[in-house]
């Protein structure tokens, strides 16, 4: 029987560190996508802020490069 509860516990030991080891990593995750929206923002108002009277994302979608 003290065989068996040691396993248990060893599995349980194990299983607690793995859902730190994942809570962990979620976090970083939540905060990687918490910068990316936050630059991704950035970079549309750098895009509209370029091309002012063309906001409209078909307009620059169908516009020609310059070395045409």
């Amino acid at each position: 029987m003290s065989d068996s509860l040691q396993k248990l516990e060893e599995k349980v030991a194990y299983l607690e560190r793995h859902v730190g080891e994942q809570d962990k990593a979620m976090l970083e995750m939540s905060e990687l996508l918490d910068r990316i929206k936050i630059e991704l923002g950035s970079m549309r108002q750098r895009m509209e802020d370029a091309a002012p009277g063309s906001s409209d994302d078909a307009t620059l979608i169908n516009e020609r490069p310059p070395h045409y």
